[in-house]
């Protein structure tokens, strides 16, 4: 739209279904990819993303013409079909219902890509659970613990 000037930075983190840890070393950088082209389709720019066997976390500037909600649910739809079609995992892999969205301002991006880039550092010392719990206190969010990404029964 012409006239239109935005500056948006937003920071998702979402889990792997009950929080399993299926994401493998040998095809993580395939689904990265395959996610920033999700991303990049969109119009959006991807800035970082890295993740652990259960989770991910997506750093993007976004325009505003789509939904956070229809976007995460383009990636999180498009990358189950791709890794269940390339058969990843045994079984069906399913995204966890939900996500975490996190705005910053411009000065902070190299900071956050940084967090992003060094997750395998920062989960020697503090669980997925721990770290998103934090997320969502920092940013003053309110939660009820009985909605927060479940453990396999």
């Amino acid at each position: 739209m012409p006239n239109t000037y935005t500056q948006i930075y937003l920071q998702f983190v979402f889990a792997v279904k009950y929080r399993a840890r299926v994401i493998e070393p040998s095809w993580k950088n395939n689904l990265y990819q395959y996610i920033t082209g999700i991303v990049q389709n969109n119009g959006h720019k991807m800035l970082a993303i890295n993740g652990m066997p259960d989770h991910l976390h997506i750093f993007i500037g976004m325009i505003p013409n789509q939904s956070i909600s229809d976007l995460l649910k383009d990636i999180k739809r498009s990358s189950s079909i791709w890794i269940n079609k390339n058969k990843f995992v045994k079984g069906k892999f399913e995204w966890q219902e939900g996500y975490g969205a996190f705005s910053y301002a411009k000065s902070q991006i190299k900071r956050v890509c940084t967090y992003i880039e060094n997750q395998e550092q920062h989960h020697h010392a503090k669980s997925f659970m721990e770290e998103y719990i934090e997320f969502l206190q920092k940013f003053e969010i309110d939660y009820d613990e009985r909605y927060i990404f479940k453990d396999l029964i």
